[in-house]
């Protein structure tokens, strides 16, 4: 009889972390957007094992409602390259080529930044989870959730996230690939430690190759909502510059 109370309990209890989940990432996904159609300006910085600077790049995302975003590269050395998001496809564009190129969300951008990590902006929509349990995130309490993805083109199979657990401000991250293969680890800088509004950076360290820190800096976002053919990968073929 007790045994059977205990995994009563149990089942209870992980009923009520995984109807928890939802509502922790909607908290943590308002730390990375301030709202649903959204212009945000990154600057992609790497850096070496021994803190020496690399390389950095800029871009400009539109993260826009219905899993779609359109990022363009501003540095020179890319200057007219887009990739556009529609759900599970990706397409990189080229100057000069009237042809998307399909990629993956695992495509690199610079350093350890692929494209899902700056094109996509939002954990609630795109997995599903449960809640471990708290724990201690250096002097800070955590709530641990483990994540599972809940469509085929977002760039990490698994996360362990961790977030504070009054604000649920996101704290740090482990990311998995397909494979389970724990490919990066992320932290995440905000602005007011004792008072967070939003994230202004994500730090990616790699844990499969080279162990260079890539940051992800989100200079500034503002909400925008692009034109509907800004959105098609034809007409960005065909319309090399965006007016």
């Amino acid at each position: 009889m007790k045994r059977l109370l205990m995994a009563a309990l149990g089942l209870l209890a992980a009923s009520v972390h995984a109807q928890d989940v939802a509502p922790l990432l909607k908290a943590a996904d308002r730390f990375r957007m301030s709202s649903d159609d959204l212009q945000v300006d990154t600057l992609i910085a790497v850096f070496n094992t021994d803190g020496s600077p690399d390389k950095e790049r800029r871009y400009t995302v539109f993260a826009q409602t219905g899993h779609r975003s359109l990022v363009l590269m501003q540095s020179p050395a890319e200057k007219g390259q887009k990739v556009l998001m529609l759900g599970d496809d990706f397409w990189l564009l080229m100057p000069g080529s009237q042809r998307p190129l399909r990629i993956t969300p695992m495509q690199k951008l610079l350093g350890d930044a692929s494209t899902g990590d700056i094109a996509t902006l939002s954990w609630a929509d795109d997995y599903g989870g449960r809640v471990v349990g708290e724990e201690r995130c250096g002097d800070a309490a955590c709530v641990h959730l483990s994540l599972a993805a809940g469509r085929r083109g977002v760039t990490y199979q698994r996360i362990e996230l961790w977030l504070g657990t009054r604000l649920h401000e996101p704290i740090k991250a482990e990311l998995y690939v397909q494979s389970d293969k724990l490919a990066k680890q992320a932290s995440f800088v905000l602005d007011k430690p004792a008072a967070p509004t939003q994230v202004t950076e994500m730090v990616l360290r790699d844990q499969l190759s080279n162990h260079k820190e890539t940051r992800v800096r989100y200079l500034s976002r503002a909400p925008r909502s692009v034109p509907e053919a800004w959105l098609n990968p034809m007409f960005l073929a065909r319309n090399p510059t965006l007016d």
